[in-house]
Formats: C-alpha cells, sequence, structure tokens
C-alpha cells in the first residue's frame, strides 16, 4: 500500500495538466517529435519531462498591419490593413511540425506583404478611394490564398481600414472628384432639358393633332347639320307639293261653287261698304268712289 502512494505521488509530480479551450486544437510534442493526433477540448495530463502540448487557435484571428503601398503612379500610399483567417484543424499538426507556433510571422505577414504591394502597383491611388478598393481587396485575398491554403490557412478577408494619400494628391483627387460630380450634374441637368424639350415637343404636336381632329370633326358636323337641312327642306317641298297636289285634285266645281257661296255670305256679313262687281260666278271686290 505505501508503494502504490509513493508512486501515486511521484506519477503526479512528475505529470501536468493544461485545458484545450474552445476554437483551440491541442498538437502534442514528445521527445521534440510532433504527434499527428490532435488533441479536442478539454482539460489534458501530459508528462512535462517528456512531453509538451501546443494550444493552436483555430478560431477566426484578426492582424493589423500598417505598411507603405506602391500605386500605379509610383506613388506610396500609407495604409492600415486587416487580415481575417483561421487555420484548418486537420493541418494544425503539420503547420507546427513545418512552419512553427510563429506562423503569422513567419508565414501569413510576409505572404500578404508580397501580395499586397504586387495588386496595389497595378491601380492607381485614388483607385484605393473608390469603388475599386473592393477589387483589390479581393485580389489580395485570392493570391495569399493560391499559396497559404495548401498550408492549412484560410484567409478569410483583406480589409484595408485606412488609406492616407500625399496632400496634395488628396487634394488634386478631391478637386477631380468635383469636377466629375460637376460634370455629371451638369450632365444630368442637360439629359433632364433635353426630355423636357421632347416632352413640349410631344405635348405640342399632340395638341395640334388634337386641333386637327376638332376641326375635322366640326366640318363633318356642319357637313353633317347641312345635308340635314338640305334633306328637310327637300322633304317639306315634297310635302308641299303633295299637299297642293291633294288640294287641287280635290277642288271639284261643286266645291268651288260651295266656296264661292261662302265668300258672298261672309261680304255681306260684313259692316263695311263694299262694291262687288261678279259675273255670278267669281266674286270680285272693290272699295267705293269716294270724292273730294
Amino acid at each position: 500500500m505505501r508503494y502504490i502512494s509513493l508512486f501515486a505521488v511521484t506519477a503526479l509530480l512528475f505529470s501536468s495538466c493544461t485545458v484545450i479551450r474552445q476554437g483551440e486544437v491541442g498538437v502534442k510534442r514528445r521527445l521534440g517529435k510532433i504527434n499527428k493526433t490532435q488533441l479536442d477540448e478539454g482539460p489534458k495530463i501530459f508528462n512535462p519531462f517528456l512531453s509538451t502540448i501546443l494550444r493552436v487557435p483555430i478560431r477566426t484571428e484578426n492582424i493589423e498591419v500598417k505598411l507603405s503601398l506602391p500605386s500605379k503612379e509610383g506613388l506610396t500610399i500609407m495604409s492600415e490593413i486587416s487580415i481575417l483567417y483561421h487555420i484548418k484543424k486537420s493541418a494544425a499538426a503539420d503547420i507546427v511540425r513545418t512552419i512553427g507556433m510563429s506562423y503569422e510571422n513567419t508565414m501569413i505577414l510576409p505572404v500578404f506583404r508580397s501580395a499586397a504591394a504586387d495588386i496595389t502597383s497595378k491601380f492607381l491611388a485614388k483607385d484605393m478611394h473608390s469603388g475599386e478598393r473592393g477589387t483589390i481587396e479581393k485580389a489580395i485575398k485570392e493570391q495569399m490564398m493560391d499559396i497559404l491554403e495548401e498550408r492549412g490557412f484560410v484567409i478569410e478577408n483583406v480589409l484595408m481600414k485606412a488609406i492616407n494619400l500625399p496632400a496634395g494628391l488628396s487634394k488634386a483627387i478631391e478637386e477631380k472628384l468635383q469636377a466629375e460630380q460637376d460634370a455629371q450634374r451638369m450632365e444630368f441637368v442637360k439629359q433632364r432639358e433635353k426630355a423636357e424639350a421632347e416632352r413640349r415637343a410631344i405635348q405640342a404636336d399632340g395638341d395640334k393633332t388634337a386641333q386637327i381632329i376638332a376641326a375635322e370633326a366640326r366640318a363633318k358636323t356642319n357637313e353633317i347639320e347641312a345635308q340635314g337641312r338640305a334633306n328637310a327642306l327637300k322633304i317639306e317641298s315634297e310635302a308641299q307639293a303633295r299637299a297642293n297636289q291633294l288640294i287641287a285634285g280635290s277642288l271639284t266645281a261643286l266645291v268651288l261653287q260651295d266656296k264661292q257661296i261662302e265668300a258672298f255670305r261672309a261680304l255681306s256679313q260684313s259692316e263695311n261698304a263694299k262694291v262687288i262687281i261678279t259675273d255670278g260666278k267669281t266674286p270680285l271686290l272693290g272699295l267705293p268712289a269716294t270724292g273730294k
């Protein structure tokens, strides 16, 4: 029993413990040799005299870098850039074995500096302040991935946080951008005035067409009305002629004699003095002569 306790104390004295946290993976090194079997999260016991457990982060890491970048026109641009990356869990042991724990300074930063200088030298300084910034960031990331992905690194993003141009260049770029904005504004005004002129022309043409249509409609209306009046007069004259024809057809000798009798009767009943001259058939009315 005493020997067992002594063995336990000795084992405890010659052992150590470490904890692998979330977002990390453990890599065990025994007598200077890296074990390819990686350790997951949780407490791990090891012999500190023979082994070491290295904790390798596999979560997203951020490297802040300040460096000078060349531009296409040969200027030097001061910049602040963030590199977001993480290590593939399956590649942690190989990275420690082939590169070591100083992989940021040994691998990531040199590759980044080379890729950034190579890409920015293809763009003008003003492009780093314009919509081309996203294109530059993407190109740097892709060039880094071409080298680092096969080594177990994943470049998530490259972000150009700040670009400091020379004072004179900044002013020149601002003036140029202002001039471009003024030109765009004038072009917009020109297009708007052109559209308004076209609208007025279309409206005038429409008004002219409407007037022509209205005039044609009035002329057609007058023509229809005139035709209607002509037709009405024709119908009226035809009706009158028909009536006269009917009246003429109805005037027999007896009817005419009856009309004469009625005329004589009406004359005889009048209080005014008158002279009637007749042949016995047709009465003629004459006024009596008056002497002076």
